[in-house]
C-alpha cells in the first residue's frame, strides 16, 4: 500500500472510515452557511494533501468510532488548501492561520466558539475532549433550584 498509516490495507481489505465533510472553497461560501444559522455546532477543518498532521487526524482521530458518534450531531465543513490559491489564502487569513491543520468551531447560531480552536494534531482522546467542550448543553434539562 502507498498509505504509511495503513500499510496492509490492500491485503486485509480493511479500510479507514472516511468522514463526510462538505467542502467549501471561499469566504463567501462559509459566510452563507453560517448566516443560515445551521442550528448545530459547525466544525470547519483546514486540510491539505501535503499536511502529514492532517492525514493523521483523518486516519487516526476522525475515524475513531467515538469521534464519529460525536460528528453525527455536527455540520462538518472542510477547506482543502492544498492548491494555496487566492480563496485558500483568504480563508486562512480570515482566521489568522498560517496553514493546516486547524479546526474552528461555530455555535448553532453561526458564531465562532471563542477559545476552542484546535491547532495541530490531536489523538482521539484529546480531540474527544475538544468536541465535548463545544457541545451545547442539553435543552431539556430541568433548571436548578
Amino acid at each position: 500500500s502507498r498509505d504509511p498509516l495503513a500499510p496492509l490495507a490492500h491485503v486485509t481489505g480493511e479500510g479507514v472510515h472516511a468522514t463526510s465533510f462538505t467542502r467549501i472553497s471561499s469566504v463567501q461560501e462559509l459566510d452563507a452557511i453560517l448566516a443560515a444559522k445551521p442550528g448545530k455546532v459547525v466544525m470547519l477543518d483546514f486540510y491539505a494533501d501535503w499536511c502529514v498532521s492532517c492525514i493523521e487526524m483523518e486516519k487516526l482521530t476522525f475515524s475513531d468510532p467515538r469521534v464519529q458518534a460525536q460528528f453525527a450531531d455536527m455540520l462538518l465543513l472542510q477547506v482543502d488548501v492544498t492548491a494555496n490559491n487566492d480563496d485558500d489564502r483568504a480563508l486562512l487569513k480570515r482566521f489568522g492561520l498560517f496553514g493546516p491543520p486547524g479546526i474552528i468551531f461555530f455555535d448553532p447560531a453561526g458564531s465562532e466558539i471563542a477559545g476552542r480552536r484546535v491547532i495541530g494534531y490531536q489523538n482521539a482522546e484529546k480531540f474527544l475532549a475538544s468536541l465535548n467542550a463545544v457541545k451545547p448543553p442539553p435543552a431539556n434539562l430541568p433548571s436548578a433550584i
